[in-house]
């Protein structure tokens, strides 16, 4: 065992990836480019918007600021990879750069998963208890909210990514995924890893179905109150961003659930490939969009970081 062992940290992993080497794959492959570039733009506007303008210097958009930082960790650990990978037709990936981009997408996905909910609770607090919002959503709170989420994402990818680089790994090491993802390599090992498929379960309990049950309450809640309120106007506004936003988590957290919380049997490449797409493409890319960009502070940021550089540019002429 310990020679296989040694074998397989010396061995390099075949990423089958997502696109034929085709017109069509190339097609394909330049959207996924345009969707990148996107989710990189956008994410970092805003970041750089929240950090620039001291009226979003408060707790939802400190909890935001992550989010978009995640964000552009996440998409950047699978797509330019994905990339070269297809352009040069060189599919290999060591086995540390295997192991590497694990761990960084253990991270980024369960804290994600963490600072959503963490996102609702802020907007709860906000329309339901708004005289306590002081007391129970400060900078500090958002704060303490923000690195727990990290520090949750960080502790469950050590764990996990432990085990499955040391597990070992016979005969083909051809991986039918576009990035090294657990459920495609665990397909790979020659043990049982019926034991480590029940952590799986327990970890996707914490990271998805207890921070997706916060958000369905707080959404409730939130629904709740704006139905209630006498202004027509404010109620469809209210109803269009709570709907945004609950489309984009039930896409981000439904497809995790579908992912990890399926027996081993049921996983076909085919479906986790595509699946996977909506969590490490879609919603870097859609976040900023619903959850900012569509805000009204935020756009009125950018208009004043705008008009303070056309004044710039009109007095350098």
């Amino acid at each position: 065992m310990r020679g296989g062992k040694n074998q397989t940290f010396a061995s390099e992993f075949i990423l089958l990836g997502l696109l034929d080497p085709n017109q069509y794959g190339l097609f394909f492959l330049s959207l996924i480019l345009i969707m990148f570039m996107a989710a990189i733009m956008g994410n970092t506007v805003l970041i750089l918007l929240i950090h620039l303008d001291t009226r979003l210097h408060t707790p939802m958009y400190v909890l935001l600021k992550h989010l978009s930082f995640m964000d552009i960790l996440n998409i950047s650990n699978i797509v330019p990879m994905m990339a070269i990978n297809y352009i040069s037709g060189r599919k290999s990936i060591t086995f540390a750069g295997c192991g590497y981009q694990i761990f960084l997408y253990v991270i980024f996905v369960g804290a994600e998963c963490l600072i959503l909910s963490a996102m609702s609770y802020d907007r709860y607090v906000a329309i339901c208890h708004p005289l306590h919002y002081p007391i129970l959503m400060n900078h500090r709170i958002s704060v303490f909210l923000a690195t727990g989420c990290w520090l949750g994402g960080i502790i469950n990818s050590i764990i996990h990514t432990t085990y499955v680089l040391l597990l070992p790994f016979c005969g083909t090491r051809t991986i039918d995924h576009f990035f090294c993802e657990i459920p495609a390599m665990l397909r790979l090992s020659c043990v049982d890893t019926s034991q480590y498929q029940e952590i799986v379960y327990v970890s996707a309990v914490f990271f998805y179905l207890i921070p997706f049950s916060i958000i369905l309450f707080s959404y409730g809640q939130i629904l709740h109150i704006v139905h209630h309120m006498k202004s027509l106007e404010a109620q469809r506004k209210a109803f269009s961003t709570c709907s945004s936003h609950l489309a984009v988590v039930v896409m981000y957290y439904g497809s995790c659930i579908f992912t990890y919380m399926r027996p081993k049997s049921y996983h076909t490449p085919g479906q986790d490939k595509v699946i996977a797409i909506s969590y490490t493409i879609l919603a870097p890319m859609i976040n900023p969009v619903i959850y900012s960009l569509r805000n009204k502070d935020v756009l009125c940021a950018l208009k004043k970081v705008f008009s303070k550089v056309l004044s710039h540019r009109n007095e350098n002429f």
